[in-house]
């Protein structure tokens, strides 16, 4: 009963503290969701805490330091000196063995450090602000990120669930026409050829079918995967993909002024020269010297014996103050090369940040050329879709009334079961095209 008591419990608590997994999401709500539980961004946001206490490490270090040490020593083998006999009325020229100090020794000492000037230090505590930046733009990198990704395979399971739902329609139509077809044939009234044909076409589209399934089944995992649940979670989506393409239909994004310092590579660009500059100071600062100044004191006791613990034992005090001062003279160049190489390390580092700025210039422009595209693509493949459908059934007419024949009503389905994918992909490419742009410039827009 004990042991059954304890099983439950175990399972409660672990439920209690699982993963509270969504059983429905809309595309905002699976983004959110990803920013808050996707593992990158939460080790992203664990980077932000190791930088701050990485900050405090370095500050730390010019602040007073205060250490205290025991040393106890047992001298299993006391060493043995020798001096003139004579200072204990011996003979001249002879040696008496004698033996300086006690067998056991204690000291108890407590030491103040504090650095009272270090050009190094002030330049790591401009540094630790730095890594603290890098960190926080990395940060937001990665959600940038982890929201594209998200916006990716949300699109995808739609587009994957959509084109199961246009097949399944496609192959209870073709089977409809099969059957109707294989009896006018049976009767004598048509050819064998114009039933092959419908075979051919139902063949293909079940393969097709079967295919996507498979496919579904990973685009929901893939789905899982970058919210940062369970592999083979169900999750519900509630937003269809026609519904987000036309949401995300907003040309107004495209008159966004192409201002890259705003965008975050340019900031984590900028980041890195500004470290490299840092790291320059850091290398001429090692030539300053620096100035240090301690206190100290403690106990020492002596004895043959361990007493060290009796109450009666005497203990003997003693304290010193001063002060380090470290002047770097010569080091023959080396600090020199050190300087010369931070230097040369900076000026790349200026390069790489105007050539990222170009970059992203043409990034930008790309990406909203893209953009554009894919509004543009979605509209005509709209309207290509319209007309495929009625090119389809005229010719499904024209079949059935014996004035038009298999081939042709093939060439039309194939037509038709074409456009149709067509117009799902663009309006996934609407909506991963306007995630790109919203990623390279930083500038999430509202749906």
């Amino acid at each position: 009963m004990k042991h059954q008591f304890l099983l439950c419990f175990l399972l409660l608590l672990g439920h209690t503290y699982g993963q509270d997994i969504p059983s429905s999401l809309s595309l905002q709500e699976a983004v959110d969701y990803a920013l808050e539980n996707n593992r990158q961004s939460k080790n992203a946001a664990r980077e932000i805490d190791a930088a701050k206490q990485q900050k405090w490490e370095t500050t730390a270090t010019g602040l007073p330091q205060l250490d205290a040490k025991i040393n106890y020593q047992n001298f299993l083998k006391q060493q043995i000196s020798v001096v003139p006999a004579e200072f204990f009325g011996g003979n001249p020229g002879e040696f008496a063995q004698v033996i300086f100090g006690t067998k056991q020794n204690a000291t108890a000492t407590a030491t103040l450090n504090q650095l009272l000037f270090d050009g190094s230090y002030l330049v790591g505590l401009q540094s630790a602000k730095v890594f603290l930046e890098i960190s926080e733009n990395a940060k937001v990198k990665t959600d940038l990120e982890v929201r594209k990704a998200v916006i990716n395979a949300y699109g995808n399971v739609l587009i994957s669930e959509e084109s199961v739902s246009i097949l399944e329609k496609n192959i209870v139509v073709v089977d409809q026409n099969l059957n109707e077809i294989t009896k006018i044939y049976e009767n004598g009234l048509e050819e064998q050829e114009s039933v092959e044909q419908l075979q051919i076409t139902l063949s293909n589209l079940k393969s097709n079918l079967t295919n996507v399934l498979r496919l579904r089944s990973i685009a929901y995992q893939m789905l899982n995967i970058t919210l940062g649940i369970e592999f083979n979670a169900t999750v519900k989506l509630t937003d269809d993909l026609e519904t987000l393409a036309i949401r995300n239909i907003s040309l107004n994004t495209l008159d966004i002024e192409n201002n890259v310092e705003t965008t975050i590579d340019y900031k984590i660009a900028a980041n890195d020269t500004k470290s490299k500059e840092l790291l320059l100071k850091l290398e001429k600062s090692k030539a300053l010297p620096s100035l240090s100044a301690f206190i100290n004191g403690g106990y020492n006791s002596f004895s043959d014996d361990f007493v060290f613990l009796d109450n009666n034992n005497r203990w003997f005090g003693f304290s010193t103050v001063g002060v380090n001062l470290n002047v770097p003279i010569f080091s023959s160049g080396k600090r020199r090369a050190s300087t010369q190489r931070a230097k040369i390390n900076l000026e790349k580092s200026k390069d790489d940040l105007t050539e990222t700025e170009q970059r992203l210039n043409l990034q930008i422009e790309t990406a909203k050329s893209n953009y554009r595209f894919a509004v543009e693509d979605y509209t005509n493949k709209k309207q290509n879709l319209a007309l495929a459908e009625r090119i389809e059934n005229k010719n499904q007419t024209k079949f059935f009334e014996g004035v038009g024949s298999s081939f042709e009503l093939r060439q039309a389905q194939t037509q038709l079961y074409s456009a149709q994918q067509s117009l799902l992909q663009t309006m996934l490419d609407v909506i991963n095209a306007k995630a790109e742009l919203e990623t390279i410039t930083n500038k999430i827009s509202a749906n």
